[in-house]
């Protein structure tokens, strides 16, 4: 894979992101071994942009670094600071999971009910408001009605 180029407002912005993120993976005294680059690979893949650790003190050995590691994963480099490395690849889409496609389930909703006299509690109840109802703003539940179809429409 290739590296990713970014234009400098798409690394600033990246960078304003990652400003508060913590380090998720650390590079140790081995240097950039085939574990590592799984972990940083499993990290780009579940939040897109990370911020990597490297504990070495040779800054020509940490560049080195960046540049593999922004190369075999495709990802983009944004930021090298001091022994901190950012780099961002866009997340990978999620397959739906089986039950993704079902409706909501019933809502809860309190409903006040204010006394005629004035001065006293407003009553709490809850109404329970399943799909195919809707409240109504004096606290009723009516049943949706089902939408009208064009006969032209239904006719092709």
């Amino acid at each position: 894979m290739s590296r990713i180029e970014l234009s400098i407002q798409d690394r600033k912005a990246h960078r304003a992101e990652a400003h508060h993120l913590d380090p998720v993976v650390m590079v140790g005294n081995e240097g950039l071994t085939p574990a590592v680059k799984k972990e940083i690979e499993a990290a780009l893949s579940a939040h897109g942009l990370i911020k990597v650790r490297v504990l070495g003190d040779d800054r020509l050995e940490r560049e080195k670094i960046f540049d593999t590691v922004a190369d075999d994963l495709g990802a983009a480099q944004i930021q090298h600071i001091g022994k901190l490395l950012v780099l961002w690849r866009p997340k990978p889409k999620k397959d739906k999971a089986a039950d993704e496609d079902r409706k909501p389930g019933p809502r809860e909703y309190k409903v006040l009910e204010y006394d005629k006299r004035g001065g006293q509690r407003p009553k709490v109840k809850n109404v329970r408001v399943l799909g195919n109802q809707r409240l109504t703003s004096g606290g009723k539940v009516k049943k949706a009605k089902p939408k009208q179809r064009s006969v032209k429409k239904t006719a092709r």
